[in-house]
């Protein structure tokens, strides 16, 4: 089946379940197309299309999220386990209209290099600026695009930060619009914390980022975690609302990686060899 098929038969975050209001109808818009959404008496149904013509939307929740898809039968959602771990706090950093590409956001988030410029003694901080070399895989069971081994000097690495770390990070690309990161745990480095960016495809050209967060920490409330995050996301989204062309160019030829970018070079390769079209530009 074609890329974009898969794409529009396949489950999209839809909503952050923090600001989802049982009773309460949500409409919204994935893949260019109407759709609205709603729990009642917890039940969640939902349906797509204009008015009059609207046919029925499969929804449900995972993972701090609520999950939409226009097939009756979607794939299965793939797996992260964490969210299962009874002592993890998992919290909604917010969600967020941005007016780029899934794909475009995604890369962002994949983009170890601009840590020292754009996070300034958050995640980096001249003169420490290079990124050391990591690895790359595809989980072909999976399809999913792997990096490991991943490390960067962070003045603070986290709301949980006490002092500055060498942070590891490990970054799994399920989705052409959902990427987690596993990072240093500061209270407990035996175990990862967990940060998803699941990205709604509004349409080719707009998205909305939805931030969860699945974190071991004791001691942060929930709006501290949250601001912590939302500091981060506000310093990319400068960046982000910046971007030309909205769409994310997958031709090698039209912008020119360097070895840092090995992590955003195979993700482009992965879209491009799925023959993926929404929200690219192909040649």
């Amino acid at each position: 089946m074609k890329a974009d098929q898969l794409l529009f038969e396949d489950w999209h975050p839809v909503a952050a379940l923090e600001d989802f209001v049982p009773g309460r109808t949500f409409r919204s818009r994935l893949l260019g197309r109407p759709i609205s959404f709603r729990k009642e008496d917890g039940v969640l149904s939902g349906d797509w299309g204009d008015d009059g013509k609207s046919q029925p939307l499969s929804v449900k929740e995972a993972y701090g999220a609520v999950w939409a898809s226009f097939s009756a039968t979607p794939r299965e959602l793939f797996p992260v386990p964490e969210f299962a771990e009874v002592d993890r706090r998992v919290v909604s950093a917010g969600s967020t209209r941005v007016n780029v590409s899934g794909p475009r956001a995604i890369e962002n988030f994949l983009d170890m290099a601009h840590f020292p410029f754009v996070h300034t003694d958050i995640l980096g901080a001249e003169p420490l600026t290079e990124v050391l070399p990591y690895n790359v895989t595809h989980d072909v069971e999976r399809d999913e695009i792997i990096a490991t081994e991943c490390r960067f000097a962070q003045p603070r690495a986290s709301a949980t930060a006490v002092e500055p770390i060498e942070t590891q990070y490990t970054y799994r690309v399920t989705r052409p619009n959902i990427a987690i990161l596993y990072k240093t745990c500061p209270p407990d480095p035996s175990r990862w914390d967990v940060l998803c960016l699941f990205v709604q495809p509004v349409d080719e050209d707009w998205c909305i980022a939805h931030t969860i967060m699945c974190y071991v920490d004791e001691v942060n409330t929930d709006e501290q975690l949250r601001k912590f995050q939302q500091t981060i996301f506000g310093q990319d989204l400068m960046i982000l609302i910046n971007q030309v062309p909205k769409r994310l160019p997958l031709a090698v030829s039209k912008e020119n990686p360097v070895r840092a970018d090995v992590l955003a070079t195979a993700y482009r390769r992965w879209l491009r060899e799925s023959d993926l079209r929404y929200g690219v530009i192909r040649d």
